[in-house]
């Protein structure tokens, strides 16, 4: 071969290595540096070395905090739970996860799904720039990990978040709603690799984002707040006459994350993925956008959670998230705020019951969805129910709920 056509040889394989590995490698700004921080001083993963600008004495004592509340978090909830849910899942279970109404409650979707390559939480609120760790004084840095830490405490204690501290984690300093998710790694013996943030196009598919694009997204939000312009956040409230039900969901630019994560230590191991996505799941702004059911249908047959969701799916006005879930999961675990029974027996779908359910103990009712739930229970063999699972029922019974496709 002449020097030309070795030349031309050369530049068409260079040509083709660069393309194959743009493909390879999502497009956007890795913050990795950023978020092993966090899991080092936020979620106490790992005991690092830490750098000398950082309050080490308020860290250590956070820390300390920390692992005795997975110590007890284990030993109350995680164990049991792990114990009693693995024999009833099917041995063809989906490895690719869905919860709705989440937060960033990965630490429960690890607890069920501890083999899971994907999972993927709903929820309004927003992950939080991860990018502050780097910044923040260390006085706030110290008060923003106490005020997080006691969520997550809190979350362990009850075996659900109320919507109210989720939201309050969400706005401190510290991105609440990642280090939920990474103190979820801590506790299940991961940790992460990557972290990136993303839009959802019309179609449902992923676009990463650069750290210029974050900035400049950050300073018109920032310049529409000062000049009055940006659109205030609608409140939604629902009920015949009567309000019951009022939330809103987070506007923020650092709305939805991807970490990638693996066993910790194991360096060989194929990287496993988290993606928090920020939408309201109620049929008004599903039909005004639907990117996130787009996004979700993308996955095909799907393994599915949801606990103390509000019982949102038991309401006409969450129709099209809870049609989603009928038409793409194979096995779903559930408290009594999962799927109606009259929607899973049209769809000929399986229930099981565990524990005992005679009724929801916050909740207006106008489809009367709660005599059906009871009536499941009560035809349901009594199955005890060591761990209580999401909310308890009116009279503070546990009570979890199966519903899967027959022969899963």
């Amino acid at each position: 071969m002449n020097r030309r056509r070795l030349l031309t040889a050369l530049v068409l394989v260079t040509v083709s290595n660069t393309r194959a590995l743009a493909q390879a490698q999502p497009a956007g700004d890795d913050f990795a540096a950023e978020v092993k921080l966090l899991y080092r001083i936020g979620a106490c993963g790992n005991a690092l070395p830490l750098a000398a600008d950082l309050p080490k004495k308020a860290i250590d004592r956070h820390c300390a905090s920390m692992k005795y509340r997975y110590t007890r978090y284990h030993r109350a909830w995680v164990d049991k739970a792990k114990a009693f849910i693995a024999p009833l899942q099917p041995a063809d279970l989906p490895q690719v996860a869905v919860y709705p109404f989440g937060g960033g409650d990965l630490n429960s979707a690890l607890t069920v799904f501890p083999d899971a390559t994907e999972i993927t939480t709903l929820s309004l609120e927003a992950a939080g720039d991860i990018r502050t760790i780097t910044s923040l004084d260390r006085h706030q840095l110290g008060e923003d990990l106490t005020l997080i830490g006691h969520d997550i405490g809190r979350l362990y204690q009850a075996a659900y978040s109320t919507t109210k501290s989720l939201m309050a984690a969400s706005h401190a300093r510290v991105p609440g709603t990642i280090m939920f998710a990474l103190a979820a790694l801590a506790v299940h013996g991961f940790e992460p690799t990557s972290l990136r943030y993303f839009d959802l196009e019309p179609d449902g598919s992923m676009r990463y984002l650069t750290g210029a694009e974050l900035d400049q997204r950050a300073a018109a939000a920032v310049a529409a707040a000062e000049a009055g312009t940006r659109p205030r956040t609608k409140r939604q409230v629902v009920g015949k006459g009567t309000v019951y039900r009022i939330w809103k969901l987070q506007e923020s630019v650092f709305a939805n994350i991807e970490i990638t994560y693996r066993p910790i230590g194991d360096e060989g191991a194929a990287p496993r993925v988290y993606r928090h996505v920020v939408a309201n799941l109620d049929d008004e702004h599903l039909g005004a956008d639907r990117r996130a059911l787009a996004h979700l249908e993308k996955k095909g047959k799907v393994a599915v959670m949801t606990k103390a969701a509000s019982f949102l799916l038991w309401y006409d006005d969450f129709s099209q998230i809870r049609t989603y879930l009928l038409d793409h999961l194979t096995w779903m675990i559930s408290d009594a705020s999962g799927i109606p029974p009259s929607y899973a027996e049209a769809a000929k779908l399986e229930q099981t019951t565990y524990g005992t359910f005679v009724g929801a103990y916050f909740i207006k009712d106008p489809n009367n969805v709660r005599r059906d739930m009871v009536k499941l229970w009560a035809r349901n063999p009594e199955r005890a129910l060591p761990f209580r699972f999401g909310y308890p029922d009116a009279e503070d019974h546990n009570h979890l709920m199966i519903t899967r496709r027959p022969g899963s």
